[in-house]
């Protein structure tokens, strides 16, 4: 293509001249062709055969210069300050490859302050995977546009029907949503109190507390003064009732005042060690509906004391026990197609294993072979599907866990063989070294370890004597700890911990007399701890992970959300 854009450039050959305001572009027929069936029309269908010169409207010199380079180099320089200009253009032409371009730009720019306006922009012009991502983005950061966006008291009516009733969106509390709709009609009382009905009627009160029902949406200025919206409260009260005797039923999932919302992610905890021996139950937890749905799949083997991680739209499920021998074997989930893959295997056994993902790399640190416990670590690269040995630890490490934070990897406590330990080490993998870090309070083997708030936080665990319900964190700034003031209600070794909605989960776990099925949760924001929904079978050693941004999070949510939502979806109607 160098060679015909030099021809181009010394106007050799060119047999069409391209017009616009005045201002000239020689270029080669077949070279736009290639670029646009626009110009295929436009030489072939709209003017004669032996036709040169070509008067173009509705489009500047600067954006055709751009669209006739783009043909023989297949570059083009799109910033921000010509993005949305040449995306017309691009548009105008069918230049396919430029409007892939200007979407990926305008997706990088995404916020909450432009992302309706993106999307009013992506109506009209056709872009049906660009349009999606946006509403998409709109629903995740509800919250957020509702708070400041000005676009978002433009809206019409009829587009926040179709943002508010979506089981997509994002909310942790259905009073964001009526608040939403509050500042949305108080923009423009006089005109879109009328909807006030209609809006009402897609929130899902029913999830709220019948005392902020009867005391806050009733008595609204707004809701009081519509004789409409009285049915609506009343339904509500009676879905209320329903709920308390019976959660889940089919009446509640097709009562869209009661109906939870699909989660943006969800937590998933994979086998462990159940009535006394290995299990392979897959349980699924839908944060907003508060319920496990079970999705085992019964093409995995059991097994337990493994790792388990999220990647790329993947779970690994990594070494551990299987009730016979320590496994190096390495099992990836397919969460879209819901198949089973043998990946290639660690170097070493590792039950008791440490798993986290870093940078797109998985590590698998410590362990149990069997014979003794591990100092070794290794990485693992999913595009070659690879494992090579990092850097081994100071210290001998099974039964401990790490996790990721600023770019390192962070593992605390375990058991040595002879005792369980209060160390800690972190790796950097720029250098390819381990560094002891401060020691923790407490000697903890089993802990739940966990990046959150900017901290690592370390649960729960086994001292040597006890097993622990307390909880500490660490600073990594100033290399300190600090006790956690409140504690779990249960004590417990050997459970999965991740982080989902802001919150940290506990899940599962052995006391000291049995595997439990308890599931408590932490908000770092009051400091408290709070029960959640148990799980369907009681475990330890069991791996868990979030997972999130796969096309069908619905099949792993609570029953009622087994929707399938595509492009299509979002059009406006």
């Amino acid at each position: 293509m160098s060679l015909y854009n030099k021809l181009r450039v010394d106007q050799q050959l060119c047999d069409a001249v391209i017009r616009v305001d005045g201002v000239e572009f020689h270029a080669h027929k077949i070279i736009l062709c290639n670029c646009s069936p626009y110009f295929i029309n436009l030489f072939t269908q709209w003017s004669t055969q032996d036709c040169r010169v070509f008067d173009i409207p509705n489009v500047s010199p600067d954006m055709m210069k751009l669209i006739i380079e783009f043909a023989y180099t297949g570059s083009v320089p799109v910033t921000q300050e010509n993005v949305k200009e040449l995306f017309k253009a691009a548009d105008q032409f069918i230049v396919e490859g430029i409007i892939q371009a200007c979407c990926d730009l305008l997706e990088k720019q995404l916020t909450p302050q432009n992302c309706i306006g993106m999307w009013w922009f992506t109506d009209f012009y056709y872009t049906p995977e660009m349009k999606h991502k946006v509403f998409l983005f709109l629903l995740n950061r509800f919250e957020e546009v509702a708070a400041t966006s000005e676009e978002f008291l433009q809206l019409s009516a009829q587009e926040l029907v179709k943002i508010i009733e979506d089981d997509r969106l994002n909310v942790k509390q259905e009073k964001t949503v009526l608040s939403a709709i509050l500042r949305w009609i108080t923009y423009a009382t006089e005109e879109r109190r009328q909807y006030i009905p209609l809006l009402l009627s897609k929130v899902r009160l029913a999830l709220m507390s019948p005392e902020y029902i009867t005391d806050s949406v009733s008595n609204n200025e707004l809701v009081k003064a519509s004789e409409a919206c009285r049915p609506i409260l009343l339904m509500t009260l009676e879905t209320m009732l329903h709920l308390r005797t019976k959660r889940v039923c089919d009446s509640i999932i097709c009562n869209p005042l009661a109906r939870p919302r699909l989660p943006p992610a969800i937590l998933l905890a994979f086998g462990g060690w159940s009535n006394g021996g290995p299990t392979n139950c897959i349980e699924a937890y839908d944060v907003r509906a508060d319920c496990w749905v079970n999705v085992t799949d019964n093409e995995e083997d059991p097994r337990t004391y493994h790792g388990t991680v999220f990647l790329d739209g993947s779970v690994y499920a990594i070494g551990g026990f299987d009730n016979v021998e320590r496994l190096s074997s390495v099992h990836r989930f397919d969460l879209g197609t819901q198949t089973w893959q043998k990946v290639s295997p660690m170097h070493s056994r590792r039950c008791f294993v440490s798993v986290t993902v870093m940078d797109g790399s998985i590590y698998a640190i410590g362990g149990y072979d069997g014979h003794e416990r591990l100092q070794t670590a290794e990485r693992y690269q999913p595009k070659s599907n690879q494992w090579t040995f990092i850097a081994p630890m100071h210290e001998q490490r099974s039964d401990a866990k790490c996790t990721a934070l600023r770019g390192r990897v962070y593992i605390c406590g375990g058991f040595n063989g002879n005792e369980c330990l209060s160390t800690a080490e972190c790796y950097n993998p720029e250098t390819n070294q381990w560094t002891l870090i401060a020691n923790m309070g407490e000697r903890r083997s089993g802990a739940g370890v966990i990046a959150y708030a900017d901290r690592v936080y370390v649960v729960g665990g086994f001292s040597g004597n006890t097993r622990l319900r307390t909880a500490e964190a660490y600073n990594a700034s100033t290399d300190t700890w600090h006790t956690v003031p409140s504690m779990m209600s249960s004590t417990r070794t050997n459970f999965g911990i991740e982080v989902i909605d802001d919150s940290l989960f506990v899940v599962g776990g052995y006391n000291g007399l049995t595997t439990i099925p308890n599931v408590e949760r932490y908000d770092v924001n009051t400091g408290e701890w709070s029960d959640i929904c148990d799980m369907g079978i009681s475990r330890s050693g069991l791996g868990c992970c979030v997972v999130y941004g796969i096309p069908n999070l619905a099949k792993y949510a609570a029953p009622h959300h087994n929707l399938q939502f595509s492009v299509e979806d979002d059009e406006v109607e």
